[in-house]
């Protein structure tokens, strides 16, 4: 009896077992169909926005009114984000293809400055009809290597799951036809990546440019280890440090701390030319509130100041938790310059700063001729919605949507019950930018 029981026990663990196997492979058959649904999805996605794309390029080609051509041009500034996007959806990070990415980019940001000009008064020239011309015919040589390599998908049923393991694996395959067929792509596109389009047809923007300037002398690793510790002081703590590699944008240390007495894990970097830290942050939980918003914030322009930052206004305040975040920006001659900005994060329980970014100050840090305003305040306040209740005005120098440093009049104002931040051109007038701010979250726990 003792036997059947056992042999019964036995028998229901094993078709148990089974059954849990069965379904487990079920599920992950399932989730592979999802992925590589999704990836077949995008890359033919990608195909028609690069078919739509050579031929829209074409039909501004031959416009020559603004009422048609400017249009034309936001939609190819349209499909070249689409296409965009569907190569980030494909499993292409192992393999290089930065340069098509950038040609896309170039694309963009080609269509995109000329649609939003007045054609009108600023025509496009014969060199930027020149370049629409070397567009038109790059593209077709994309179109035509993407239209080969969804003939050769769709004809030999070819899965993007084996790309994604040939990829990962690192092995050498050599007779996978899509990886095959996107390198095509890129060397095609890298034999081109260096014409001259013009000045409006600027590459891709760098943030990292700006470290290539830094100033002061290069330092080793003792030298960051020293750096370190006058940002996380009162400790004795071994420091792990780590050289970028030599295919970075700029060169650095990265370090990282165990903090035995916060009993927290602590990261920064710091950069090889000067010694400059680029951003720290410190992994530890914030349980309990003991100081103020205003008090932390207070803390941060102490920890600024003893570093060397000089003439640093507060920007911006929130609180997440039980963490004060900070925006500090440089002031000059009266004008914010908000391209140096410098972000701070600090712990409300004892006041000691867990967050640092100083990346958007060091990359943009330099002299610069502040450009006088062309136009009155009041000329520019004119240009605002007349519905908005100006409380607020000063001068910031800012990024605009074209990548360029522009002087602008920053009004502060009200409609209703929303406040807004808008950023006025102080050379022509134009709306650089506008921000509704945040307001105060309202508490859901007590409805």
């Amino acid at each position: 009896m003792i036997r059947g029981i056992l042999i019964a026990v036995l028998t229901v663990g094993l078709v148990g077992t089974g059954y849990w196997g069965y379904k487990e492979h079920q599920e992950k058959n399932a989730l592979l169909i999802e992925a590589e649904n999704n990836y077949q999805r995008a890359f033919h996605d990608l195909t028609y926005q690069v078919d739509h794309l050579h031929d829209q390029i074409g039909a501004t080609l031959a416009m020559n009114s603004r009422k048609s051509l400017s249009p034309a041009l936001a939609d190819v500034w349209r499909i070249t984000s689409e296409a965009h996007n569907d190569v980030g959806q494909l499993p292409l990070a192992l393999l290089p293809f930065n340069k098509t990415e950038e040609f896309l980019a170039k694309i963009s940001d080609f269509s995109y400055r000329a649609a939003v000009r007045d054609l009108d008064k600023e025509p496009l020239s014969d060199k930027e009809y020149e370049n629409l011309q070397a567009l038109y015919e790059q593209s077709a040589d994309i179109q035509n290597e993407l239209r080969s390599v969804q003939h050769k998908v769709l004809a030999n049923n070819l899965r993007w799951m084996d790309v994604e393991m040939a990829l990962a694996s690192g092995k050498k395959q050599a007779d996978n036809t899509i990886i095959d067929g996107f390198k095509t792509v890129e060397r095609n596109v890298d034999a081109y990546s260096e014409t001259d389009l013009g000045p409006s047809m600027t590459s891709v923007k760098n943030r990292d440019e700006g470290f290539k300037h830094l100033e002061g002398k290069t330092i080793n690793e003792e030298e960051a280890v020293r750096i370190a510790k006058e940002f996380v002081p009162d400790t004795t703590d071994s420091f792990k440090v780590t050289k970028s590699g030599k295919g970075a944008d700029f060169q650095f240390y990265s370090i990282s701390i165990n903090h035995q007495k916060n009993q927290a894990d602590i990261y920064m970097d710091i950069t090889e030319k000067g010694g400059h830290p680029i951003w720290l942050i410190q992994e530890r939980e914030v349980k309990n509130r003991k100081i103020s918003l205003n008090d932390a914030s207070n803390k941060a322009a102490e920890f600024l100041n003893s570093h060397g930052y000089k003439n640093l206004q507060l920007d911006e305040t929130a609180q997440y938790d039980n963490i004060g975040v900070f925006t500090f920006v440089p002031v000059e001659n009266q004008v914010r310059l908000y391209p140096e900005a410098v972000r701070m994060k600090v712990a409300m329980d004892n006041g000691q700063v867990v967050g640092y970014s100083a990346r958007d100050y060091l990359s943009s840090h330099r002299k610069r001729e502040l450009p006088k305003p062309q136009i009155e305040e009041k000329e520019a306040a004119g240009m605002l919605n007349p519905n908005l209740q100006i409380q607020e005005t000063r001068l910031g120098l800012i990024v605009n949507e074209l990548g360029e440093e522009v002087l602008c009049y920053e009004f502060f104002g009200t409609i209703d019950n929303d406040t807004y931040r808008i950023f006025v051109n102080a050379k022509d007038g134009s709306e650089e930018k506008v921000e509704k701010l945040d307001n105060s979250e309202p508490l859901y726990s007590g409805l």
